[in-house]
Parts: C-alpha cells; structure tokens; sequence
C-alpha cells in the first residue's frame, strides 16, 4: 500500500524506526507531530519501498480551505535525497488518491535541506515553483534559515573550541555563579517554561501559542525525544525551553526568559546541556532553529551565532509548491500573509 494504513500498527513502527535512523528525516516529519496538528490538519504518509524496507518517505498534513479545496503540506519533507527528484516524484504519485479526494490545490514542501542553485533549477524544469526568497516572515511556513552545529563524532571540548571567546565565558560564568540547569517532562517544569514564554512575549512583543499546545508537544514525542529544560538560581526560574531529540539531531524548539538576573549568563548554560544531550546519544547535528535577521545587532542571531561561529548561518532551499489549481494558488499566496497579521495582532493581544 503506498499509503500508510495508520491502523497497522506493525506498519507504522516500521515507518518510525525508518524515520528516527534517517539523517534526512526532521522532527516535524514524525507521526508525533501530525499529533500535535490534529486539531486542524489530517494526516497521511505515503511511502517507498524496496527489498521489503522503507527507502522514502512523506507525512503529508491535510487542510481544507475556502470549503471546496484542500492543501497538503508536507512539513520538511520528504524524507530521501532532495537531488533525486524521480523519487519525490513517485512519493507525489503514491499521493495521487489524496490529491483527488480532497480536491488539492498545492502540495507544499520545504525541507531542511540547504540551498543549492543546481537543485532549485531541477525543480523549476520538473515543473515546481520554488521559492528561496521572502519579504515577509509571514509567507514561509517555517524558517529558511537556521543555525546549525555541527557536532558528529566530537567531544564537547572539540565543540567549545568552536564558539566565540565570550560564549565560553557566559556559560563558565553561569556555572561559576550557580544557575542549575535541570530536565524534566511534567507538569511543573512545563507551567514555569509557559509563564517564562508570557514574560518573553511581553518583552519582545511576540505572539505565543496557547499552554495546551505546548503540552501537546510533550505529550506526543516519546520520553527519550522531548525533555523540558529549566534553568535556575537559587530556586527562581530564568531560562527554559523545549528540546527535541530525533533522527540524529537536537532542535532547540521553542525558547524562553525571565527579565530578571540575566547577568547570570542563564541561556548560555541551557544550551550547553542541551547540546551535551545531544552528544550523549550520538547526535550528529545541533539545531540551534529559525532567525531572521543576520546582523549582528539583533540579539537573537548574535547569541546564536557565537555558539555556531564556524558554521555560520544555513539557509534553505525554500519552499517547493506542486501546483494543481493556479488560480487557488496564486489567491493563497496573496491572502495568507494578510490573514496572518491579523491573527497575530488578535494573539498578541
């Protein structure tokens, strides 16, 4: 069956261990995400073969819009070499049924893949629109860029060679004057990490998601992916974030701080647990996520930046549309953007 039957649950294990030992598989490709998603998206995975195991694969989420017709997104999919684009293309194949049922106008792709000009250019001759350049943050579905440690075989001193003098004396100066950095998956740990993600917000004047979201995503990743990460002085919470553990890499998922004490170098700390757990199982990335900005006077990207001072800043190769209705499409690229700012002028709120 090219599409996954989400009954069988033998199948479905096999889909997943296919996934957590794939270096080009993502975190948001996992069935523990289409979880998190249930709420507005349908969920499907379609798949390749050969000799018997999986060689490919997609997770495609389903949702309606305007009433009649449907988008299928597949979020940093799919799950094979972007280069052998015959492969995606039998993976697209395999979701033919999909297309036809739910009335689709676009599958959308964009996978953390970085960018080559030669593999934009296959794609465009294969017939997709690419799209390696935005105006505005609000037209991607995730980030095109991110900034990413590479960590494969290295010790943690290999890898503190690597970042910036001052990123070595934060995190020393945060163990030095006692923040404690612990992990956890429950309830207590995840309501101080939501009322550190309220106080950023407000700082930063930023949108978050409801609590039960970040709940869900403890919820549905699996005890050895999502830990919790707190760090402390003397009791008070000041940093806090979610981390993912999947498919040999660590994302740093979603981040945040207290306003107070943060000449205690609190984030600097976090972050190298994070990465140690990383290294402990045998992790070969370190993804630090999304940012935006490149200069060195955002803040964001200059503290990001000092733990991946070699590595630089990775962008990606975009997003990859498979266009089955033009005029849907194009009223979709136009009118997202828009109803997203005034979501998040609502959320903000």
């Amino acid at each position: 069956m090219p599409i996954l039957d989400k009954n069988d649950k033998k199948m479905m294990e096999k889909y997943e261990k296919f996934l957590r030992n794939n270096d080009q598989a993502h975190m948001l490709q996992s069935p523990a995400w289409a979880k998190v998603k249930s709420d507005k998206w349908k969920s499907e995975y379609v798949y390749l073969e050969k000799n018997g195991e999986i060689v490919a694969g997609m997770l495609i989420l389903i949702r309606k819009f305007a009433k009649f017709f449907s988008m299928m997104y597949s979020p940093r999919g799919p799950v094979c070499k972007l280069s052998d684009i015959e492969t995606v293309k039998k993976l697209i194949q395999e979701a033919k049924p999909l297309i036809k049922k739910n009335h689709v106008f676009m599958l959308k792709m964009d996978p953390a893949v970085e960018y080559n000009s030669e593999i934009e250019k296959l794609y465009i001759e294969n017939g997709f629109k690419v799209t390696s350049d935005f105006k505005d943050i609000l037209e991607l579905m995730q980030p095109i860029r991110s900034m990413i440690l590479n960590i494969d075989g290295k010790t943690e001193e290999d890898i503190m060679k690597g970042y910036s003098q001052k990123t070595r004396y934060n995190i020393r100066l945060a163990e030095r004057k006692g923040v404690k950095v612990h992990y956890s998956r429950n309830e207590e740990d995840l309501k101080k990490f939501y009322k550190l993600m309220e106080i950023t917000a407000k700082r930063d004047d930023i949108a978050i998601r409801h609590y039960d979201y970040y709940k869900s995503i403890i919820e549905a990743y699996p005890e050895d992916c999502a830990r919790i990460y707190i760090a402390e002085y003397e009791g008070e919470p000041l940093s806090g974030a979610i981390a993912i553990n999947y498919a040999n890499k660590v994302e740093y998922f979603y981040g945040a701080s207290s306003n107070e004490k943060r000449n205690l170098m609190p984030n600097y700390l976090m972050q190298e647990n994070m990465i140690r757990w990383a290294i402990e199982t045998n992790c070969k990335l370190y993804d630090f996520g999304g940012i935006f900005n490149t200069t060195k006077e955002n803040g964001l990207y200059k503290f990001k930046e000092g733990f991946c001072r070699q590595e630089g800043s990775t962008k990606f190769i975009g997003e990859i549309d498979k266009i089955y209705n033009g005029f849907i499409h194009f009223l979709f690229i136009k009118l997202v953007p828009v109803v997203k700012h005034i979501m998040l002028k609502f959320r903000k709120k």
